[in-house]
């Protein structure tokens, strides 16, 4: 119940957005909105046609037939038989009328959202699915420029970006419903993706493909920002780690670097250099821990690094069993790798 309430509360509080393709924030979604819509008010209307049509045949005083007797063989008229004909071939050349133009439609829809316009100008994000994780590498020709991070992936408004979709084990979808639809990440092979925020906003996204026991716990936020704010930020997250200004969270840093820790994360800056688990570098920084599960708060830290399995069971976090003193310096260290 308390991840439940967590989950809850990252939503509210980080989303600024509801998590749908109804509420598009981007030139894809806004077109697959729009098919959405469009399919949406034609089935209904031939739904209530139908509906209305049998509850005429239903409520009407019958005729013929049924009040014939027994003995006697009805036999409609020219008339009638000519008319049922008329109406029978006009509904079957309006069903296959419509289902012609929606077949148009998608097939239009789709080349319109896989051309993006001009994407000279457009930034490369490889991103690579793990049980049960997010692992966000941004590509650069200049070795100095690129930025490691997970389960969260900040973009500008109004460039397009291609995302590089791989997967270390399983097969993961990536999905922002505000921004695009599906891709399937598959081992072995590279799929591409092109999205595009036209506006500021944080966007929830989800592997939207079953990959184990916590595929619903394997979420992830894009945060669509200026090109001030993003540069700004991407600046930040190429520095190396804050190093501690204060002996609890230097005694924090020796907690970390001196337990099991270091074989699985890297910080940047420090002896860690694992390369299992989340870079931890600029930790302090994100919205979430362990995908999306929880908000990124001291509390929730404690709770997640004491017993991990309790809270996202079947995840690869190792069980750390550390001093009670050696606790809060930890936590305190994490939370100012800013």
């Amino acid at each position: 119940m308390k991840r439940m309430l967590s989950a809850l509360a990252l939503a509210m509080t980080c989303a600024g957005q509801q998590q749908s393709v109804l509420t598009p924030a981007g030139t894809q979604s806004d077109r697959i909105a729009v098919l959405w819509w469009g399919f949406f008010w034609l089935l209904a209307t031939i739904f209530v046609i139908v509906m209305g049509v049998m509850l005429v045949a239903l409520t009407r005083k019958h005729r013929g037939i049924e009040q014939e007797p027994l003995e006697t063989t009805h036999k409609p008229s020219e008339a009638t038989e000519s008319r049922l004909k008329r109406a029978v071939t006009a509904a079957t050349a309006a069903t296959v009328i419509i289902l012609l133009g929606l077949i148009v439609i998608s097939i239009a829809t789709g080349k319109a959202i896989s051309s993006l316009g001009d994407r000279k100008n457009g930034i490369a994000i490889e991103v690579t699915g793990n049980q049960w994780w997010w692992y966000v590498r941004y590509l650069n020709d200049d070795a100095s420029k690129i930025v490691i991070t997970a389960n969260e992936i900040h973009i500008p408004v109004g460039r397009p970006v291609m995302i590089r979709g791989l997967s270390n084990d399983v097969i993961h979808s990536f999905w922002v419903p505000n921004l695009h639809g599906k891709r399937d990440f598959i081992p072995s092979r590279v799929n591409v993706e092109w999205i595009q925020a036209d506006h500021p906003g944080r966007f929830r996204g989800q592997c939207a493909e079953f990959c184990g026991a916590q595929h619903a716990h394997m979420a992830f936020w894009i945060v669509a920002e200026s090109e001030q704010d993003f540069e700004k930020w991407a600046e930040a997250q190429r520095q190396p780690a804050v190093q501690p200004n204060d002996p609890v969270k230097l005694r924090g840093q020796q907690v970390f670097l001196n337990n099991p820790c270091v074989l699985c994360h890297n910080i940047s800056g420090t002896q860690a250099n694992g390369q299992v688990g989340p870079d931890l570098t600029h930790f302090g920084t994100r919205l979430s821990i362990a995908a999306g599960t929880l908000p990124n708060t001291k509390g929730n830290l404690g709770g997640w690094i004491a017993d991990p399995q309790n809270i996202k069971p079947g995840n690869h976090m190792a069980t750390v069993n550390l001093n009670p003193e050696d606790v809060q310096p930890l936590l305190d260290y994490l939370e100012s790798l800013k």
